[in-house]
Order: C-alpha cells, then sequence, then structure tokens
C-alpha cells in the first residue's frame, strides 16, 4: 500500500474478499503506459525469445491473494515461451515473507532471483557489502523495459551508490489516503472536508446524524491511523526535509497536535474505543456496514471492499478526498508511495550470461507485452476488452493471476494502477484518475526510503515500540499529555536517539551528492 499503501500485505478472512483482490489485480484499464514512456522500438515491440536451451531460474517471490500460481500455470507456461526460460517458483505468503527471506539469506539458499521486501533489510545489506549480490549497475541500462522507472525510484535503491536490486516499480501518485461517504455528505447538506478542522466538523455530523440509521455509528474507522499524523506534519513516516536536513518530526509540536487531534476523537466517540486492537477486517466491516463514515485506502481497493454495499444500495458514494491541510489557510498535504514494492535481487553465485538472461526476463514482464501478460494474463483467455477497459474472467481467478503474483516479481507502475477494479462502472475510473492527477501535483514522500542509520539498525525497534506506545497511551487518556512532552524532552537529550539523527542526515547527504 505506503503505494506505501501499494506496497501492505492484507489477509482475508473471507474467501469472497481473497477473490475480489484477485480481480481487481488482472483488471485494470486498457492503457499500460508507466510514468516514464517506453523507447520507441523497445519497451513497446515484441520481440522473439532468445534461441538455445532454455534458462533455468528458480525464483523466490511473495503472493497476496488466495493461492498462489500452480507450476503448470497457463501464465507460467506463456512467460517460458516468451522468454525461453524454465521457471521454478518459490511463492512464499505475503505475511510470512520477511522471515522467510532473512532465513534464507542466513542459511545461504538464495533463489536465482530473489525478491527482497526492503532495500534496508540488514541482513541483505550486509550481504551486499560481502559481495554476495550481483552490482547491476552497469548492466540495467541495457533493458528498457527497467530504466522506464523514475530516476528517483532508483536512487532511492541504492547502496553506496551502486544499485544491488531492481525496484519492483509502483506508481509513486494515486495510492491510499482518507475516502469519505460523500452521499452522508450530500445528504446532511456538509461540504466535502478540506482541512482537519473541517473534517472533525464532518465526522461528528455523522456520528450524531447516522445517515444509515445505524445507533453505533461513528466517524473515522481508524484504518491507517498514521495519517492524521502525517496531514499535521506534512510528510510521510517521521522525517521531513527542512532547510535541507532530515527533522525528526516525533519530537516537533505537530506531532502532539496530532495527538490531542485524536484523543479528541476518542474522548467524544468519533473513532472505534478499541481502535488499538482492531485487525484488517474489522475496519472494513465498519466501513461497509454504514456504520463508518472516514476510511483510507487505495482507490482501487476501497472500491473492492465497498462493491457489495454500493450494489446492495446504490446511493452509497465512497469517495477518495483529494487532499487536506492541518489547519484552514494551511498547506495541501496527500501522502505519495515509495514508488516500489520491495526489490528484486540475483546472487553472486549466478553466472553472468545467466544474470542477464534474469535481467531480460524481469525486462519482458515490465513492459509491453510482458507487462500486459504479468498484469491481466492472457488475452481471451483471462480477460477481455469491454468499453475500452480489460475485464478480468473466472479462468483469471482460477489461474491466480495479477499484481497478487506475477506483478511482485516485475516492475508495474501502470499509472491506474490504483484506479481501477473489476466491476469499476467508468465514471468511477475517469473520476480516480482525475483525483490522482490533482494530488500527483502537491503528493509529499518519505525522504528517507532506503537510508538507513546503523544506531537505527540495533536499537531503533525498541525506540519506535515505545514511542508508538506511548501516543497510543496519550490518545485513549491512559496516561496525560505532560507524560509525552517529558519523553519527548528527555529524547532530545538521549545521545543515542540523537545519533539516529545524525547518521541519517549525512546519508541523506550522500545521497544528494550522488545524484
Amino acid at each position: 500500500m505506503n503505494n506505501r499503501n501499494q506496497h501492505r500485505s492484507r489477509k482475508s478472512a473471507f474467501v469472497s474478499l481473497s477473490i475480489a483482490v484477485l480481480l481487481s489485480s488482472v483488471t485494470t484499464a486498457c492503457s499500460t503506459s508507466t510514468d516514464a514512456p517506453p523507447k520507441d522500438g523497445t519497451a513497446s515491440k515484441e520481440e522473439a525469445p532468445p534461441a538455445g536451451k532454455p534458462t533455468e531460474i528458480k525464483v523466490m517471490a511473495d503472493y497476496t491473494i488466495a493461492q498462489p500460481p500452480s507450476p503448470d500455470n497457463p501464465v507460467l507456461k506463456e512467460f517460458e515461451k516468451k522468454t525461453n526460460t524454465k521457471l521454478t517458483v518459490q511463492w512464499v505468503p505475503g505475511g510470512d515473507y520477511a522471515d522467510r527471506v532473512n532465513v534464507a539469506l542466513a542459511a545461504g539458499d538464495i533463489a536465482d532471483l530473489i525478491k527482497i521486501p526492503s532495500i534496508t533489510t540488514p541482513l541483505f545489506r550486509q550481504m551486499v557489502k560481502q559481495g554476495a549480490f550481483w552490482d547491476l549497475t552497469p548492466y540495467v541500462k541495457d533493458y528498457p523495459n527497467l530504466m522506464s522507472l523514475d530516476a528517483k525510484i532508483w536512487n532511492n535503491t541504492k547502496i553506496d551508490g551502486k544499485n544491488f536490486a531492481v525496484p519492483a516499480g509502483r506508481p509513486l501518485d494515486g495510492g491510499g489516503f482518507f475516502s469519505i461517504r460523500k452521499d452522508w455528505l450530500d445528504k446532511l447538506g456538509l461540504q466535502m472536508p478540506t482541512n482537519m478542522d473541517e473534517l472533525y466538523t464532518v465526522m461528528k455530523a455523522f456520528k450524531e446524524n447516522a445517515p444509515d440509521g445505524k445507533k453505533d455509528t461513528i466517524g473515522f474507522t481508524m484504518r491507517s491511523a498514521q495519517m492524521i499524523e502525517e496531514v499535521f506534519t506534512g510528510t510521510v513516516g517521521k522525517w521531513k526535509e527542512k532547510d535541507g536536513k532530515l527533522v525528526n518530526m516525533t519530537l516537533e509540536p505537530e506531532v502532539k497536535e496530532s495527538m490531542i487531534y485524536q484523543r479528541k476523537l476518542y474522548q467524544e466517540g468519533l473513532i472505534p474505543q478499541d481502535f488499538p486492537v482492531l485487525k484488517e477486517t474489522q475496519y472494513w466491516e465498519l466501513a461497509t456496514s454504514g456504520r463508518a463514515g472516514v476510511t483510507a485506502e487505495t482507490p482501487e481497493a476501497l472500491f473492492r471492499y465497498t462493491m457489495d454495499q454500493w450494489k446492495k444500495d446504490p446511493k452509497v458514494a465512497w469517495t477518495p478526498i483529494v487532499s487536506l491541510s492541518p489547519k484552514a489557510g494551511g498547506k495541501q498535504y496527500v501522502s505519495q508511495g515509495s514508488g516500489m514494492n520491495g526489490v528484486l535481487a540475483i546472487p553472486k553465485s549466478v553466472p553472468e550470461a545467466k544474470m542477464k538472461a534474469i535481467l531480460s526476463f524481469i525486462n519482458y514482464g515490465s513492459g509491453g507485452e510482458g507487462l500486459d501478460l504479468t498484469l491481466y494474463g492472457i488475452k481471451d483467455v483471462h480477460y477481455t476488452i469491454v468499453d475500452g477497459l480489460k475485464v478480468a474472467n473466472d479462468k483469471a481467478v482460477a489461474d491466480s493471476v495479477g499484481t497478487g503474483s506475477w506483478g511482485k516479481m516485475f516492475s508495474t507502475p501502470v499509472v491506474d494502477l490504483w484506479q481501477y477494479a473489476a466491476g469499476m462502472p467508468k465514471e468511477i475510473y475517469e473520476r480516480n484518475m482525475k483525483i490522482a492527477g490533482e494530488r500527483s501535483k502537491i503528493s509529499v514522500g518519505d525522504p528517507t526510503i532506503g537510508l538507513v542509520s546503523e544506531t537505527d539498525l540495533k536499537m531503533g525497534a525498541d525506540y519506535n515500540k515505545k514511542i508508538s506506545d506511548m501516543k497510543t497511551q496519550v490518545i485513549i487518556g491512559k496516561i496525560p499529555m505532560e507524560e509525552w512532552d517529558k519523553y519527548v524532552e528527555q529524547l532530545k537529550k538521549d545521545s543515542n536517539y540523537q545519533k539516529i539523527t545524525e547518521e541519517m542526515n549525512a546519508e541523506y547527504q550522500k545521497r544528494k551528492s550522488q545524484k
């Protein structure tokens, strides 16, 4: 999802939702243009597979659908045919993937092509420095679909100024943010909120008036609740650039303002009283049962999860909010994604010729006809084109096609990836695309993507847990705000915590000098 939203793993408790996830991942708009258009005669050109004996490639990748593709999957066979490869894929459930990757790396049991959850994965970085993975910097320039990725994404995945992995690219913009029941706004005569004060007023009106007639109506589900803080701080995550330097916003007044805001929501019953322990399915039950008027998700997933609700009552109109500011007259904010869903690495144990064949394989699935195969499957087998849109069929579901499977091992930064879902009317798709365009003009991302602090790797988890726990305790009123103030002052004097900021800034300046 951080397209952070594009990069979140979701495990549904219901098979119907799993199927909906799959359908949406194999169905999108007919256009497959990327953030940077393919070069003439390269990305969009259909090329014959290389001659000779097929290259055997072992792949380790995650999946986030009900079932992974089987060994006799027709899409797999088509990839083999088009790229002259013999594929053996180890599919690992998304929720278990990070742990399984660490086990594989530690054991030295590394596939020819392995998906790494994040360029900051400590063990991967350690092994890179030990020479265990190919430096792909001199090679990737020969693969046009890979080079069509935004240069910012490539830069954010460098280690010591070099690219040891291919980003599994995703769109930078148009991902997850707040969404609202516009039909509730219309029913109550309210305008679309543009700042957090207006959003509070709307949520209060939703609770007091219960537009769907539910006695226990609330305002916001609290799904992706960190977005409240990010609107106040104006950045994704805790780091923000000010005057050319990184500032840890945890220690700044804006974070306290967001906690005061959330505490007010909690005290007035505008958010779930048990939000700290809610599960993923419970957030969506609040939204789809008519008990909440605000939630957070990508536009395509928003439609997937609320489609049945909309079909039962066509007046239901979940609508993405373009952006919000902390207060009236403030700077509008909407989050930008990381531009990737992990990275694809090749161990140095793979011979150079095979490494190049693997890059050709990734290149094929990341553009042109190969990208169509990655996202939608085989035309007239897995989808048909209706009213200019690719529409998946039952065969696509049976064959586990799409971004929840094949898309995990390729770069899929199509501009409408987050905007379309199976069954979505064209007018909603066009609205989503318009909103995505407006967001792209003002979106703000995490300036520290790909950067690491050695002190943070060793001690950051403990700090982060304490900070997160204290925020929650303040919001639900278990401890007074004064305790937070004292803790902030303590962190400002903590040499190890301050060292994290120093190291992050050193890495940030190093990256800027390498551009």
